[in-house]
């Protein structure tokens, strides 16, 4: 399962917070906080965005993604679940998930900060009937948790997953903690983005009863899937209320050693020092953490921190940006086990990997965690949401053969409403600053009103980036002020691709960086990444940046076994792939590709909604019958964005680009299997796995696709190859995946062969029998038979279900 958390480090921003006196039953909004970041980010409210490539995406975020994120919470039942928790509705919790509630707070919080940016009267209205019904949903102690309230106002049993009653599996998989975690964001975004305190009550009351019932001395138990310590952080830091800043301490401090690596519990957590388990929990805690470590000064928190990041970066990040390369987990693998086309990269991790990240920079001030959010933001992110803001993709991988699509939404629905409200706190991100520094940290078309001190100063930016590295600043101080002006020279144009070495540039290049204020040129000497203009400011100063942005071609450490001899290519901060609808017969995983001719940009504004393209020479490689291998002539290929990559329809992808023999994949010698038409009893687009050639190393093997009928059990399913014409077959065999002892599927109960004799179906004679084993071929000899058609009869074990690698016919 999985669950979603983002944050939008407006909450974190200061934002135009209302100094006002409530009654004293209620815990008073101030103005002023204990605790601060070394940096302060500047409040999305700050930043209007007006560039041509964020400000569409928001727009369409508000327009489309928002409402369709609020029309499933409506269809699967999470709406009416709160409807019955406050007794307004009667039936049984309605939704796949216990943790559900956390999907309306998303939702919540995507649509406060998109308000701030597109004022929306019909979803201000919505939102209002939101909170009200989770305000009468809230039982009156502040508990709220719309499973176990359904549950015991109908005397039934809750979700297995929550246990007998409140806080029974808190650190297994009741996630009543997780909600809390994203409804402190939400109501804290609600606040900021408004000024509106009803969520906010809501909100403060349930912290009220957390702190009544944690801590030191009372129930001395963790979160199964972290979150809530940061949503406290932010309510901290709304209300300046200590406790709970301490109690989001509490839940960090009271975590292992002992427990799972999958939920980070192994260990105490200043005591970790490896980026391990389920990546969208850990970046999470890693996010609470760098909060804890900035507000507490705790040294021992922020050495942690960096220990784990680093980890993380220079061993176990794709070149996209994305973070767990595991299905099983979800999570973490071990150092360069960086698979293509079976890389999880589930798009709520490269969220918590932005959240990460800017809080380590607002600790540190260094560029080198905004080249890592940046990277993703641009790549492994956006390619979460299509373009039209409709589909969405729970994985990210770097390799597809066409059996990879965005869906329409998800059971366990994190990823839609967590890149729903991350993409309208984006502004948030551009700006930070000290008392007398402003930091640039993104470039993107904007105008920002940023408090520096006693001064008001208005920052205007004009670029094409990410398509052009051209960035005029525009500087209009209240009156004439001095303060330092932090350019980030992304890492991509100081010859870094990542930081560290896990992957480099081939080319050894070194672009050359000019700037200039008011038309005077500087010299570019980046320190921690960042270029300082330290000079008295006066309205219409002109800052000019200029980072040339050539297409480089980029390779991956040797450890990396998956992308030997293979290349990325890299422009700017964007990643490029090879799709299916730029190549002929829509094949690309099968080319070579020509690494030492020249790289041509092109600009194809009726492409994918306007993009540059990347033309590069490459030939088709096959297979020949006697084992050799022939070559096409020389064809140019267009390269698009990796983030647009999968809106022209599925098909083969890649990121990854071979460049000699010893890596490319050619076309496989036509087999009576692969020019067959496939069919099964239960279709999906990963049938295409059967026949196509690519074996397994073994019956767990993920890095090519696989089919399975899961979660069907015990019963009788079918695969089938239909031929063009008579064929004569006298052998099959076949390659089954088990993912075992962890997974759903097994080896099956009994298998059998059957050929079509005119309409009727009819088993072979075998001249053995059939054999039924893990991580080999089983393999039966059949009396020739001349037929149009081959069917395999799959017997499911009682208690799971079965899948196959590869199914051969001789």
């Amino acid at each position: 399962m999985k669950k979603l958390n983002s944050k939008h480090f407006m909450a974190f921003a200061g934002v135009v917070i209302l100094l006002v006196f409530f009654s004293s039953c209620k815990t008073e909004v101030k103005t002023e906080k204990e605790g601060q970041y070394p940096i302060e980010p500047v409040p999305f409210t700050s930043v209007h965005v007006t560039d041509q490539f964020w400000a569409p995406k928001i727009k369409i975020n508000h327009n489309v993604t928002i409402p369709i994120a609020i029309e499933q919470s409506e269809i699967s039942g999470r709406v009416k679940n709160f409807e019955i928790a406050a007794g307004d509705a009667k039936g049984e919790f309605c939704s796949e998930y216990p943790f559900d509630d956390s999907d309306i707070y998303k939702i919540i919080e995507a649509a406060s900060y998109s308000l701030q940016t597109m004022p929306d009267s019909a979803l201000q209205k919505k939102l209002d009937e939101l909170i009200e019904k989770i305000r009468k949903a809230q039982e009156e102690d502040g508990y709220i948790y719309t499973n176990l309230t359904i549950a015991e106002k109908n005397g039934t049993n809750p979700h297995p997953w929550v246990g007998d009653g409140r806080w029974n599996k808190v650190h297994e998989l009741s996630h009543e903690l997780y909600n809390l975690g994203h409804m402190f964001e939400a109501a804290v975004a609600h606040y900021q983005a408004t000024g509106q305190r009803n969520f906010l009550d809501i909100a403060i009351k349930a912290a009220d009863m957390l702190d009544r019932t944690f801590g030191w001395g009372k129930l001395e138990d963790y979160p199964g899937h972290q979150v809530v310590e940061m949503g406290l952080v932010k309510l901290y830091r709304a209300t300046n209320e200590k406790r709970y800043l301490d109690l989001a301490k509490f839940f960090l401090d009271v975590r292992g050693p002992g427990g799972s690596e999958y939920n980070q519990a192994h260990e105490k957590v200043v005591d970790q020092t490896r980026a391990v388990g389920h990546a969208v929990r850990a970046t999470y805690m890693y996010s609470g953490m760098a909060d804890i470590a900035a507000l507490y000064n705790d040294e021992s928190y922020l050495h942690a921190s960096r220990a784990i990041w680093q980890d993380m970066v220079y061993g176990k990040t794709y070149v996209t940006g994305g973070i767990g390369a595991s299905g099983g987990n979800e999570g973490f693998d071990e150092p360069y086990n960086l698979p293509n086309m079976a890389a999880y990269c589930e798009t709520c991790a490269s969220i918590g990997d932005v959240f990460w990240n800017y809080r380590l920079f607002l600790s540190d001030g260094e560029a080198k965690y905004m080249d890592v959010l940046e990277r993703t933001l641009y790549n492994a992110l956006i390619s979460g949401v299509s373009l039209t803001g409709d589909r969405f993709f729970y994985p990210n991988v770097l390799e597809s053969i066409g059996q990879h699509s965005r869906s329409k939404w998800f059971g366990c629905a994190c990823c839609p409403p967590n890149i729903a409200r991350l993409l309208p706190s984006l502004p948030g991100y551009v700006y930070a600053k000290t008392n007398d520094a402003i930091y640039i940290n993104l470039y993107m078309s904007n105008t920002a009103q940023i408090k520096l001190g006693d001064e008001d100063v208005t920052i205007s930016q004009e670029t094409q980036y990410p398509w052009n590295g051209l960035v005029k600043m525009t500087i209009n101080p209240e009156n004439k002020a001095r303060f330092a002006l932090k350019l980030r020279i992304p890492g991509w144009a100081r010859n870094e691709a990542i930081p560290g070495d896990l992957y480099t540039f081939m080319d050894g290049v070194n672009p050359e960086v000019t700037l200039n204020v008011n038309g005077k040129d500087m010299k570019v000497k980046p320190e921690h990444g960042y270029v300082t203009i330290d000079r008295k400011w006066t309205k219409g100063d002109v800052v000019s940046l200029n980072m040339p942005m050539e297409p480089r071609e980029v390779k991956a450490d040797e450890n990396i076994k998956a992308d030997a001899d293979k290349m990325a290519i890299q422009r700017g901060p964007l990643m490029y792939a090879a799709e299916w609808p730029d190549v002929e017969d829509g094949k690309v995983l099968n080319l070579i590709f020509d690494k030492d001719k020249e790289l041509t940009v092109e600009h194809n504004d009726h492409l994918l909604n306007g993009v540059y393209t990347i033309n590069i020479p490459a030939r088709i490689a096959r297979a020949t019958k006697d084992g050799g291998l022939e070559y096409s002539e020389e064809k140019i290929v267009k390269l698009i964005p990796y983030y647009a990559w999968n809106n022209r329809g599925p098909g083969e992808m890649a990121v990854w680009l071979p460049y000699n023999e010893k890596s490319v994949r050619p076309l496989p010698a036509p087999s009576i299997a692969s020019k067959s038409k496939l069919s099964a009893s239960r279709p999906t687009k990963s049938l295409i796995a059967i026949n196509d050639q690519l074996m397994p190393k073994d019956a767990n093997d993920h890095t090519w696709p696989y089919y399975h009928w899961w979660p069907e059990n015990n019963a009788w399913e079918w695969v089938q190859y239909d031929f063009d014409s008579e064929e004569t077959v006298n052998k099959v065999k076949v390659y089954w995946f088990d993912d075992g002892p962890f997974g759903g599927c097994r080896i099956p109960a009994e298998w059998k062969v059957m050929y079509k004799s005119g309409k009727n179906w009819v088993p072979v004679k075998t001249l053995g029998q059939y054999t039924i084993t893990k991580d080999s071929w089983d393999s039966v000899n059949i009396e020739p038979v001349k037929t149009t058609a081959l069917r395999m009869m799959v017997k499911l074990p009682e208690r799971f279900s079965t899948g196959i690698h590869e199914w051969v016919i001789e």
